[in-house]
């Protein structure tokens, strides 16, 4: 009798045991608990010079609550992820505190995050807590990942400056919706439908040389971090004559 109680309750541990590293390991919602920091040298607003290459649309986007990463950067794969962080200080912080976009790299005292200054305060339930939360300058915090939503807003190419027409094409993607990534982006002749995948030169920017000719399409890859992967391809084209500098509408936006 002892030992059939001994047995039952083995494996009634077990199974709780099971079910717990289950859900742990299944869990896409819940919050990991880090540090953040914010940029001190900058006004309200992130930097124009972030390492994820979108340049002053990376210091406003999404109102100006973005944020640099270190680790959930991933080699430019993070760039334009949306974040929810939250600090802990429980007279200080709010239980929604705020959703931040990714747009440049680097950490700073085993931080996740150097949030700008605006997104930092933003986590704060008041004005005066968010000068409190400020002149901490290093919190502890809680975060996970959520979608990006732009009402209104469709994937746009934006062709870097340094382009040069019809040598090389450089290009970021901007108001990418959801809570998956681009890992991929083709690019194809409408005419034959040849397409060439391109390079990730850096953080979002894509590069490719001797670019195919004529009107262009574009494809991009996404997956997410279930595996799943799905090829999507914009109503609009890259016109022929396409020039640095230039941004064009895909007319095409990602369901969340």
């Amino acid at each position: 009798m002892a030992l059939s109680l001994q047995f039952l309750l083995i494996l009634f541990t077990t199974l709780l045991l099971t079910k717990a590293l289950t859900e742990a390991a299944t869990c896409s919602n819940c919050f990991t608990h880090s540090r953040a920091a914010y940029y001190p040298n900058s006004d309200e607003h992130g930097t124009d010079i972030g390492a994820c290459g979108f340049g002053s649309f990376g210091a406003t986007i999404n109102g100006g609550d973005v944020s640099a990463a270190s680790n959930l950067y991933r080699n430019g794969v993070g760039c334009g992820d949306c974040y929810q962080v939250r600090c802990t200080i429980s007279k200080y912080c709010s239980d929604k505190g705020v959703t931040v976009v990714i747009t440049d790299q680097g950490s700073s005292d085993n931080t996740d995050f150097i949030l700008s200054q605006r997104a930092f305060g933003g986590m704060a339930q008041t004005k005066d807590a968010a000068a409190s939360l400020l002149a901490l300058g290093v919190v502890d915090i809680e975060y996970r990942r959520v979608s990006c939503i732009y009402p209104n807003k469709n994937i746009t190419i934006k062709i870097d400056e340094n382009s040069n027409y019809p040598y090389y094409l450089a290009f970021v993607l901007w108001y990418q919706q959801g809570d998956k990534d681009i890992t991929a982006v083709q690019l194809c002749e409408t005419q034959n439908f040849v397409c060439k995948l391109l390079d990730r030169s850096y953080g979002a920017v894509w590069t490719t040389t001797s670019p195919p000719s004529g009107p262009l399409s574009l494809r991009m890859l996404l997956s997410g971090d279930d595996g799943d992967e799905s090829w999507i391809v914009p109503i609009n084209n890259i016109p022929e004559n396409w020039k640095g500098g230039d941004t064009y509408d895909t007319g095409v936006q990602i369901n969340v």
